[in-house]
């Protein structure tokens, strides 16, 4: 009886994931994408080059949570085996064409996420202890005025970053550690756990800091075996970018056809960059001190979808198709694929590297998932107890997936995840004047040579702020009296 009942439940959850993931949010996420690139002129093309140099000149020292910091604990929460196992199903089931798509998608999704991020710090609140909190659930109450929308979107998060991804992280450690060097799985599961516990009983600081030194590590040592293949493999390079293209307009037979490539891209894409889940952008109003405009979030949000998708998945998809293993017959995929490929170029000894670049991936996941989830938690509860309590519900379930496989609670996370994204569209959506009005009045600023500081005295109709963080606020010449004007936003 028991399993029929879980037979049943299984068998829903996938029904609505493949509806989730197979169409509407594709088309979603999508049309969000497209409406922010327009309505901000293209920002992410326009202004890379500025939102590069904001990521580089936000290593200042602070006692709070540095915008280089910020950045990173993003990455962290971003960049998993998705970036590796996940790119080679794609080009797997839709061809090399799905890495084109997924290029696109990313370039969509860098305005959906500054917009999103942007609206995290312009409606971020200060909690008791001193510490920044943000995000879709605080927008969707301070700047919509809908606890109900906000505490549905909290609900779906903890859900999902708080428990299941952070079970399926700790099984991918303890199998790639089984696999590759036999340690007991119970074993790595304790350490794991103690190491997680050490991390997140600090908070958000100490998330910040230790993912400021795992991120880098990680993605410098992916991204330079990466380029040793790309230049042993150079001479290919041009006829690998043109069966990219090729195939993802179905000009060049492979598999998965024109169709099979643009899906497979645009899922794989989507759901590793995260851009329009509101994810990221719970921490990216964490940065302290006060970024003096909310817009430089946005930008520094911008990059890291860039970074994660066309420069970390893109060096996926370079190690497998330059190595020819899509050309041998095999029934490697996933993570298998990427695997053989690199044994193909370097040797057997990169086995034990993708292990380690797991080992980085997932527990550096692990920790950026909590951040996100932690200030959730508060969203609905500012009781410690509350607090100490899910910490040690987190830590249960990163013991229980690191022996266990947990498939079920793995594809409920989908589902939660994948609802998750559809309210905090809806909610960007409503509140995107807010953003294209503070993102104008940012570049307003730069151009006429200053440095954009934000005042919420020069937004009528702008409600819903914390007005010890904003409001009154100096600025650096008053855009309200030099421009003649102020920026008017309507209310929401």
């Amino acid at each position: 009886m028991f399993e029929s009942v879980l037979n049943l439940v299984d068998s829903t959850i996938n029904a609505v994931n493949g509806m989730l993931w197979g169409s509407v949010l594709i088309y979603v996420l999508v049309a969000a994408g497209v409406l922010f690139t327009l309505r901000l002129g293209f920002i992410q093309l326009r202004m890379f080059g500025h939102g590069s140099k904001l990521v580089l000149q936000g290593r200042e020292k602070t006692n709070g949570i540095s915008s280089f910091q910020v950045f990173c604990t993003s990455m962290a929460a971003r960049v998993g085996t998705g970036n590796m196992a996940g790119v080679a199903v794609a080009i797997t089931v839709g061809g090399a064409g799905a890495v084109f798509w997924m290029w696109l998608i990313a370039l969509l999704g860098m305005a959906t996420a500054f917009i999103e991020s942007t609206l995290a710090q312009v409606y971020k609140v200060k909690d008791s202890e001193g510490q920044y909190r943000g995000g879709p659930a605080y927008y969707m109450e301070q700047g919509l005025g809908k606890r109900w929308m906000g505490s549905l979107f909290s609900v779906l998060l903890i859900i999902a970053f708080g428990f299941a991804f952070n079970a399926a992280q700790a099984n991918t450690m303890t199998d790639a550690l089984n696999n590759a060097f036999g340690f007991d799985k119970t074993m790595v599961g304790l350490v794991i756990v103690a190491v997680a516990a050490y991390i997140i009983s600090g908070g958000l600081k100490k998330v910040a800091k230790v993912s400021e030194l795992i991120v880098p590590v990680m993605a410098v040592a992916y991204l330079a075996i990466a380029l040793v293949v790309l230049v042993m493999n150079l001479d290919q390079v041009p006829a690998a970018l043109a069966y990219i293209v090729k195939s993802a307009f179905g000009w060049e037979e492979a598999a998965g056809g024109a169709m099979g490539a643009m899906m497979a891209g645009i899922a794989r894409g989507l759901f590793s960059n995260e851009a329009g889940m509101g994810s990221a952008a719970n921490i990216a109003a964490s940065a302290s001190p006060n970024p003096n405009h909310p817009a430089s979030q946005g930008f520094v949000q911008m990059i890291g979808v860039f970074v994660d998708t066309i420069v970390i998945c893109s060096a996926t998809a370079a190690i497998i198709l330059l190595s020819g293993v899509l050309d041998a017959p095999g029934e490697q995929k996933g993570i298998g694929l990427l695997q053989l490929a690199l044994t193909n170029e370097v040797g057997g000894w990169a086995a034990y590297f993708v292990a380690f670049a797991i080992i980085l991936f997932c527990f550096s996941s692990i920790i950026a998932n909590y951040s996100y989830a932690e200030s959730n938690i508060l969203f609905l509860s500012k009781s410690k107890k509350v607090l100490y309590s899910f910490r040690a519900l987190v830590l249960a379930m990163v013991m229980a997936g690191s022996v266990a496989s947990l498939q079920l609670v793995w594809n409920f996370a989908d589902v939660s995840m994948g609802l998750m994204a559809l309210v905090n569209i809806a909610a960007i959506v409503m509140l995107s004047k807010v953003a294209f009005a503070v993102i104008k009045d940012y570049e307003v600023q730069l151009k006429a040579g200053k440095v954009p500081t934000f005042d919420a005295a020069h937004f009528p109709g702008l409600n819903g702020l914390d007005e010890k963080i904003w409001k009154g606020k100096p600025t650096a010449g008053v855009l309200a009296k030099e421009e003649g004007e102020s920026v008017a936003v309507p209310e929401v």
